[in-house]
């Protein structure tokens, strides 16, 4: 397939682009015009997520599927602007298009673990998230194998979320959890969920939704003792408050570190035979990619 593909230089992006690569189909990446990311090892167009015409234009007869895999602009009429922009060409052609949410739309942990059936309640940085993945499902009507996925907290390559705790851990001289000892993490290591992204854009039908996460519930205390580790900090894990962590990154950010979650992703496991391989967060945060 000839994809185009949001978000190609970015973290979960570029492991996105490399695994479609691996799998032989040809990645089409969108870039920013006048952007001074490094260039992509792929053909370019030019669109920004903000000026829907340009993603119009970006969605040629030529593109066989879309993976939406952007950082959303942060406003709800934007980021659903883009999303018609990018599939008004894709209208009765039953091509792929992946849509990139987060399990932060699904809440706290309640009793069982959530799957993809379970109701959504997002916290405040993914508030309008839910109404975007109703948007892309009834792009199902148009003639689009829409799709959503959720991935969890992503590791890997010393990226993503545990790269924070190895900073905290470093900067802190002791490991340090943001405002809840007993939160959990659903976590996934990026290649594993760049494999999922293209399990889903080859095979998902359309209208489902598909969590990315290889393990449902994993101590952020036992991620932050690793991750002093890895930093060469010692003494016990502390719980960094609340409010003094919302002052140096936001609250609603603050608070998305702070949840706890437990998320299944046995749907892609058994519908797509999605099977994670790759070192389990922990270990990765504590003799892995994170190491100094």
């Amino acid at each position: 397939m000839r994809v185009l593909l949001i978000g190609a230089g970015g973290y979960v992006g570029s492991a996105v682009a490399e695994r479609l690569t691996a799998e032989g189909h040809e990645v089409v990446a969108l870039a920013r015009p006048g952007s001074t990311r490094p260039a992509v090892p792929f053909e370019r167009r030019f669109g920004d997520l903000k000026v829907p015409a340009s993603l119009t234009a970006a969605v040629t007869a030529d593109i066989d599927g879309v993976i939406h895999a952007g950082t959303p602009t942060g406003d709800a009429r934007m980021d659903a602007a883009a999303i018609t922009a990018l599939t008004s060409p894709m209208h009765g052609t039953i091509r792929p298009f992946v849509y990139t949410s987060s399990v932060w739309v699904l809440g706290a942990a309640g009793e069982q673990a959530a799957d993809e059936n379970s109701r959504t309640d997002p916290i405040p940085i993914v508030g309008y998230r839910p109404e975007i993945e109703e948007q892309v499902l009834a792009l199902t009507d148009n003639g689009i194998r829409a799709t959503v996925l959720r991935p969890g907290n992503v590791h890997g390559h010393g990226g993503g979320s545990p790269a924070l705790l190895v900073e905290w851990a470093r900067k802190a001289g002791v490991p340090r959890v943001v405002g809840n000892s007993a939160a959990r993490w659903p976590m996934v290591h990026v290649d594993d969920l760049a494999d999922l992204y293209v399990k889903v854009l080859t095979q998902a039908p359309a209208r489902t939704v598909w969590h990315g996460v290889a393990e449902p519930a994993v101590p952020a205390r036992e991620l932050a003792a690793g991750a002093g580790r890895a930093a060469g900090v010692t003494g016990d894990v502390r719980v960094w408050p609340l409010e003094e962590a919302a002052q140096d990154l936001g609250k609603q950010f603050a608070e998305a570190l702070a949840l706890d979650q437990n998320v299944s992703a046995e749907n892609a496991r058994t519908r797509l035979e999605w099977k994670p391989r790759e070192l389990d967060a922990v270990s990765d945060v504590r003799v892995g990619s994170y190491r100094s």
